[in-house]
């Protein structure tokens, strides 16, 4: 079909979705969460397709690693689509009340945002994170993954039109771009008479590229140049572990740590044991001056560095003499996404959480929980790194808006 058929599909099935019961979003998502048990052989079947492709293409262990779905993956979508069912459905809620002088009653009511068109790269369960929140939160939703997930996100898809057979929803409240022609795409992102946000999650060459193309709003961020900063009251163990969480885990993903801040008090102390355990999990290392005099084998970093989101085994590390070192760096070179310290000092804690305004602000933790279901969400859409609407993982809340409603007995404006 032609982008503005597409378009129009979506927005007439936004209208009868967005005023679906709970009961049937919830049974519709249900379904689909036996289908993904039931299914799975042929999910893995389509997935090898896509991994395949991949290693011919040269891509990366990491980004390979992303691509995956296997027996945890499967349990991992599961798992998200039953914390989304047992979440509060957000739509209806009256957010808050108020009584005017002259008695009337004002209040504020959540409502779906509308069609919401999802642009991604890697990570297949993504398709069905964003149906999940999309369903529940009563939003239609046109996905569009990426080319090197292709035959996985399919499959997910055909589930997906499985699970609503039967519920009375249309087919197009869910729905699925299969071409890879960018004008379709940028023909779609002129659409804002049918389409009311666009969402885009991948590298920051493609999310630059829908900015500029849009004339919906995007609710982006463009990277995340993650921070974790050892203050000199850290307890070393627990500090090389969080450490080792945050870079090593996933280091594709955009909640990995890039740069590690050290307080030149402990880093005599810290530093070695923890390049060791660097080294042995295959992370590279640059460092500042003061880090190349303490670790001998550390590469030199460069003023880009501290600007570089690796989304690879590659950290930059650099010693500052305080926290106020840290936040400066942090407010110089951070992208407003997720920061961390490691501190037992109770004021510095707080001090790092007012003063550092990341989407997620972290004490004694790993910046890889910057996630919608570690963070109780069920699953998200996406980690909004702008201040306009949401900010931070959206979630169910953050995939509505509020409206205003007003009760009266007969008031007049005089």
């Amino acid at each position: 079909m032609t982008a503005k058929e597409r378009a129009e599909k979506a927005k007439k099935a936004s209208d009868i979705l967005a005023h679906a019961s709970t009961e049937i979003k919830n049974q519709v998502l249900l379904k689909l969460e036996k289908l993904l048990a039931e299914k799975k052989d042929y999910l893995f079947k389509e997935n090898r397709k896509d991994i395949e492709d991949a290693k011919k293409a040269g891509l990366s262990k990491s980004l390979i690693d992303r691509l995956k779905i296997d027996d945890k993956v499967i349990r991992e979508m599961q798992g998200s689509i039953r914390d989304v069912v047992a979440l509060p459905d957000p739509v209806g809620e009256i957010a808050k009340v108020w009584r005017r002088p002259n008695g009337m009653t004002v209040g504020r009511m959540r409502i779906p945002i509308g069609v919401i068109l999802i642009i991604y790269e890697s990570r297949p369960n993504v398709t069905i994170e964003t149906f999940s929140l999309c369903m529940k939160s009563g939003n239609c939703v046109i996905l569009k993954g990426g080319s090197e997930a292709f035959h996985s996100n399919l499959a997910l898809y055909r589930l997906i039109l499985k699970a609503l057979r039967g519920s009375g929803l249309p087919d197009d409240v869910a729905q699925f771009i299969d071409t890879a022609d960018r004008s379709y795409i940028y023909e779609l992102l002129t659409m804002d008479d049918y389409i009311d946000l666009i969402i885009p999650r991948g590298g920051e060459a493609l999310i630059r590229s829908i900015v500029e193309q849009s004339r919906i709003p995007v609710l982006k961020h463009y990277k995340g140049v993650c921070h974790i900063f050892v203050d000199e009251s850290a307890p070393m163990e627990t500090a090389h572990a969080i450490c080792l969480n945050a870079k090593a885990q996933k280091p594709a993903t955009c909640n990995a740590m890039e740069t590690l801040l050290v307080h030149e008090a402990v880093a005599k102390a810290f530093l070695p044991g923890m390049e060791k355990i660097f080294r042995e999990q295959g992370v590279l290392l640059r460092g500042c001056e003061k880090t190349a005099r303490i670790l001998k084998t550390v590469g030199k970093a460069n003023e880009a560095d501290w600007h570089e989101e690796y989304l690879d085994l590659i950290l930059s590390i650099r010693i500052v003499k305080d926290i106020d070192e840290a936040i400066a760096h942090i407010r110089r070179y951070g992208s407003g996404h997720t920061d961390a310290i490691i501190t037992a000092n109770y004021d510095n804690a707080w001090r790092f959480v007012r003063e550092v305004n990341s989407s997620l602000t972290l004490v004694n933790a790993s910046t890889r929980l910057n996630d919608g279901y570690q963070l109780g969400l069920g699953a998200e859409m996406g980690i909004s790194t702008t201040r306009l609407h949401a900010f931070g993982p959206m979630g169910l809340e953050e995939l509505t808006v509020t409206k205003f409603i007003a009760f009266g007995d007969g008031q007049l404006r005089t």
